[in-house]
């Protein structure tokens, strides 16, 4: 274990706005890590939480902290070897389940280069935006990945992302045309990862990957049902083919 490391237990949203009006709210956790200090449980906890480069964007083999660093050079950005948080979820009892994990990309001086927001669709497919933000953690970037079938790329997200403090305070808000059809938040308390509270994360959550992934399927199939048109999904080049 380390020092650095906590655990947001948080409330996630999703509201729908237009053509047909949805919301619902689930309950989850979400680690809080250095890339260069992955917790690594006691053998018999390990099964709670395990993370790995493999769920996240970049060659398995290499490290979270190679992976990031090689995309932003992609992108035009040069990392100076400045400390990289990330904010996601492990793999538990070997099943993983991202749909946001987000990576604060700091230089040497301790300045926040950019953030770097991957996401992942219920497809098994990946994007990774790069944004930098505001002092207040807000930026906007041209929406560019398929995530619901009920939604096509047409768009621009607004987000906030501001560094997790004592509280955690995500949202992403997608403009069209003057609307907001869609808006996710996630807030959350902060907790040191302590062998305590990682279980008292997990049993409030039982198996998360799994039970996230599963509600969020069964509100498209909700949608679906009151006949909300499905949007075709197009194909999407994956980014690690140009890194």
């Amino acid at each position: 274990m380390t020092s650095t490391a906590a655990i947001y237990r948080t409330s996630i949203s999703h509201v729908r706005q237009t053509p047909l009006k949805n919301a619902f709210t689930y309950r989850s956790y979400s680690w809080f890590v250095d890339v260069d200090r992955l917790p690594r449980l006691p053998l018999l906890l390990r099964p709670l939480a395990v993370f790995r480069a493999g769920d996240h964007l970049g060659d398995p083999s290499a490290t979270i902290r190679a992976n990031v660093e090689r995309f932003l050079r992609t992108r035009g950005m040069e990392p100076d070897g400045g400390a990289i948080r990330m904010l996601t979820s492990a793999r538990v009892f070997g099943h993983v389940f991202n749909p946001l994990t987000l990576f604060w990309c700091y230089r040497q001086s301790g300045d926040l280069q950019c953030v770097v927001a991957e996401v992942h669709n219920t497809y098994g497919e990946r994007h990774c935006y790069v944004l930098e933000t505001d002092p207040s953690g807000r930026a906007s970037v041209p929406k560019a990945f398929y995530v619901s079938p009920f939604n096509d790329l047409d768009g621009q997200y607004r987000m906030k992302l501001p560094a997790p403090g004592e509280r955690l305070a995500v949202s992403i808000v997608l403009e069209r045309d003057g609307h907001r059809p869609f808006i996710a938040t996630m807030d959350g308390e902060r907790h040191p990862a302590t062998i305590k509270n990682i279980l008292a994360a997990a049993a409030a959550v039982p198996a998360a990957p799994l039970l996230v992934s599963a509600l969020i399927r069964i509100q498209g199939v909700r949608l679906w049902a009151k006949r909300l048109p499905v949007v075709k999904k197009p194909h999407h080049p994956s980014q690690e083919a140009v890194q």
